[in-house]
């Protein structure tokens, strides 16, 4: 959903209730990230308050109104890795719809469990940079503003996750193969 950009500017201008309109506006979207990256209802909501308090805080420091979805994605963000950080976990994602998304052209059934496994042995930016670009549909210029660093660097990390991931499948489905036949 397109915001009005008047809108932007009067929050940033200090009008509450703009504010409070934005969120209203942008409430779907930040409780479903939220709940991918966290998992649970209570911690989404934790921090959607937590990230509606900073972003309150802090809007008149936003330089681009146009730009006021993807700094408020990346204060959610933030606020759900601390969240996750606190409780010591790490990112969960809904293992069908990444696969299905990361490879629709492939007719083979890999299971959920081993392409999770994959992903938790990749590094942490490439594992955001997967999650961000095949889960969420972000465009790489939007990846690269959520993850504060140059676009050639975001697509260096989507090439390299995919490359480990595609070499760690393929290395597993040979273990499997070699299984079946001994």
């Amino acid at each position: 959903m397109k915001l009005d950009i008047h809108t932007v500017k009067r929050a940033i201008k200090g009008d509450a209730r703009a504010f409070e309109e934005l969120l209203f506006q942008e409430e779907k979207m930040l409780y479903y990230k939220a709940l991918s990256y966290v998992g649970k209802k209570e911690d989404a909501l934790d921090a959607i308050q937590e990230t509606s308090c900073k972003a309150f805080l802090s809007i008149g420091q936003l330089r681009h109104p146009e730009y006021f979805s993807t700094w408020l994605f990346r204060i959610l963000i933030r606020e759900c890795y601390n969240l996750l950080k606190q409780r010591n976990q790490m990112i969960p994602y809904e293992e069908n719809e990444l696969l299905k998304k990361f490879d629709s052209k492939q007719d083979e059934e890999i299971e959920c469990f081993h392409l999770s496994e994959a992903l938790s042995r990749l590094n942490s930016f490439y594992q955001t940079s997967i999650i961000l670009y095949y889960y969420h549909d972000l465009p790489i210029k939007d990846i690269s503003v959520v993850m504060e660093k140059p676009v050639g660097t975001v697509k260096t990390y989507l090439r390299r996750a995919r490359e480990q991931l595609k070499s760690e499948l393929e290395l597993e489905r040979s273990y499997q193969l070699n299984e079946k036949i001994t």
